[in-house]
């Protein structure tokens, strides 16, 4: 469970990674005024994106998710803040698991 409760800090610092970088990329593209967010959330975000693919292989290990399950959890990492939302998906699925 330990694994799980990792993942679960994996997927909101990933998703506010993204809104990181998505204001960045505002700044930079649309007011022109600086590149300074992209700079520095354009690094961080890669890297937790990783984290997150790690983080995901890592849960579905030890909660036995199927192969379907574990293509959703890896594209999630794709479009911004759908982490968190399959995260508490499958937390919610794991809790329910326990009190079957």
């Amino acid at each position: 469970m330990i694994v799980l409760r990792w993942f679960r800090v994996v997927a909101v610092a990933e998703a506010c990674s993204w809104a990181g970088l998505l204001i960045g990329m505002f700044f930079k593209h649309v007011t022109d005024t600086s590149e300074l967010g992209v700079k520095v959330f354009g690094p961080v975000h890669g890297a937790l994106f990783v984290v997150y693919a790690a983080g995901v292989l890592l849960s579905a290990r030890e909660a036995g998710w199927s192969r379907g399950t574990i293509l959703l959890g890896l594209a999630c990492a794709v479009p911004p803040l759908t982490s968190v939302w399959f995260e508490r998906r499958m937390a919610s699925r794991t809790a329910a698991r326990q009190l079957a």
